[in-house]
Formats: C-alpha cells, structure tokens, sequence
C-alpha cells in the first residue's frame, strides 16, 4: 500500500502540469474555464490522496512518542 500511495504522488505531481489546457477556451457546465475545472478536480483528488497516506503510511511510532 506504501509503494502504491507513493506512485500517486508522483502521478498527481505529473498530472499537475496541466500544459494541454493551457490555450483551451472550453467552459465546463457553460461558466466555469476548463482549466480552472481541472484543477478543482485535482484538489479533490488531493485531499482523497492525502487522507489515504494519513491513513495508511502515517508513521504510529511518532504517535506513541508524543502521546508519552
């Protein structure tokens, strides 16, 4: 699962440099720019991926030591 969170990371830093909608002038749901989508999308996505690495690569041995 570690190695599987990790090759996430590296896919959302990838997938970050949206280049091919930079010079899009497409409007999602008739208001909303296709880049400014996009990266709403990509947010979400980041916080799912963030909460998945709290959740399962989250060193315990740090909580340990500061709940003592």
């Amino acid at each position: 699962m570690k190695l599987l969170i990790y090759l996430l990371f590296f896919v959302m830093l990838v997938l970050h440099q949206d280049t091919w909608s930079w010079d899009d002038q497409s409007l999602v749901l008739g208001f909303l720019p296709i880049g400014l989508a996009y990266h709403a999308g990509f947010s979400i996505c980041c916080a799912i991926l963030g909460g998945l690495a709290i959740k399962h690569i989250w060193p315990q041995d740090l909580e340990k030591f500061a709940d003592e």
